[in-house]
C-alpha cells in the first residue's frame, strides 16, 4: 500500500478570518484561501492549515481548543528561544512559558480560539 500523504489540519474556529490572520502573521504565510465559512494557510512544505467556521462545520464538530495541539519545529541553535521572545513582544497569550523538557526548549502559546501551539526543537 502506498503511503497517504498527511498535508491537511484543520482547526474549527469563530472567525476564520481572523484566525486566518493571526496564522498569517505567527507564520508568515499568505492565506490561500478566505471567507467568513473557511481559510486556510499552506506552508512551503506543502501542510494547510484549514480554518473552519465552527457552527457551520458537519458533521457538528465535538471537543474543543485545548483537546490537541499543532506543532512548530523551530530549527537551528536559539531558534525556540527567539520565538519566545517574539511572541512575548507581540503580545500572543502564554500558556506555558520557555521550558526545557525531555525533548528539549518549548513553549505553548493559544491561538485567538484557544487552540494549543507547541514550538519546540527537531531532534538534531
Amino acid at each position: 500500500m502506498t503511503a497517504l500523504p498527511l498535508n491537511l489540519v484543520v482547526l474549527y474556529v469563530e472567525d476564520p478570518k481572523a484566525s486566518a490572520q493571526f496564522y498569517a502573521d505567527f507564520l508568515g504565510l499568505k492565506p490561500m484561501a478566505l471567507s467568513d465559512g473557511f481559510s486556510s494557510l499552506t506552508t512551503d512544505a506543502g501542510m494547510t492549515l484549514g480554518l473552519w467556521r465552527k457552527s457551520t462545520a458537519h458533521p457538528p464538530a465535538e471537543g474543543g481548543p485545548g483537546s490537541a495541539e499543532i506543532g512548530i519545529m523551530a530549527a537551528g541553535e536559539g531558534g525556540v528561544e527567539a520565538l519566545y521572545d517574539r511572541v512575548k513582544l507581540d503580545g500572543m497569550t502564554i500558556l506555558q512559558p520557555l521550558v526545557t523538557a525531555a525533548f528539549g526548549p518549548t513553549f505553548v502559546i493559544a491561538d485567538p480560539d484557544g487552540h494549543r501551539i507547541r514550538v519546540c526543537q527537531p531532534d538534531n
